[in-house]
C-alpha cells in the first residue's frame, strides 16, 4: 500500500512540475539547438618539410587570410589582422589534425562552429 502511495505522489509531483513549466513558458521537452556554422576553405600554396613550414590562404564568407605555419615550433602567423581572432583557433586545430595530409596546391575545407 505504501508503494502505491509513493508512485501516486511521484506522478502528482511530475504533473505539478510540467504544469508549472507550461505556465512559465518553459517547454518540458528540450530540443537541441542548432549551432551556427561557417565553412572555411583552405588552399595550401607552399610546403617544406625540411624547413617545417606550410603556407596558404583561408576563405570564410567575406574574409580572406594568408597564413604561415611553422609546425615544429607551433607558430601560426595570419594576415591581415581583420578577423584574425575568429580564424586562429579553428585553423590551428585543422592544421594540427591534418598536417601530414596537406599538400601544396591542395584545396581543403573545415567547419567553424560560428557564424562569420
Amino acid at each position: 500500500m505504501l508503494a502505491v502511495k509513493a508512485v501516486r505522489q511521484a506522478a502528482i509531483a511530475r504533473l505539478a512540475t510540467a504544469n508549472l513549466q507550461l505556465k512559465l513558458g518553459i517547454s518540458p521537452v528540450t530540443r537541441p539547438r542548432s549551432l551556427p556554422e561557417t565553412t572555411a576553405y583552405v588552399r595550401i600554396t607552399y610546403q617544406s618539410w625540411q624547413q617545417g613550414r606550410l603556407e596558404g590562404e583561408v576563405h570564410a564568407n567575406d574574409y580572406v587570410w594568408q597564413f604561415q605555419w611553422q609546425f615544429p615550433k607551433g607558430g601560426l602567423t595570419i594576415e591581415p589582422s581583420l578577423g584574425r581572432a575568429l580564424i586562429r583557433e579553428p585553423l590551428g586545430r585543422f592544421l594540427e589534425k591534418c598536417d601530414y595530409q596537406l599538400e601544396a596546391g591542395g584545396d581543403y575545407s573545415f567547419t567553424i562552429r560560428a557564424k562569420l
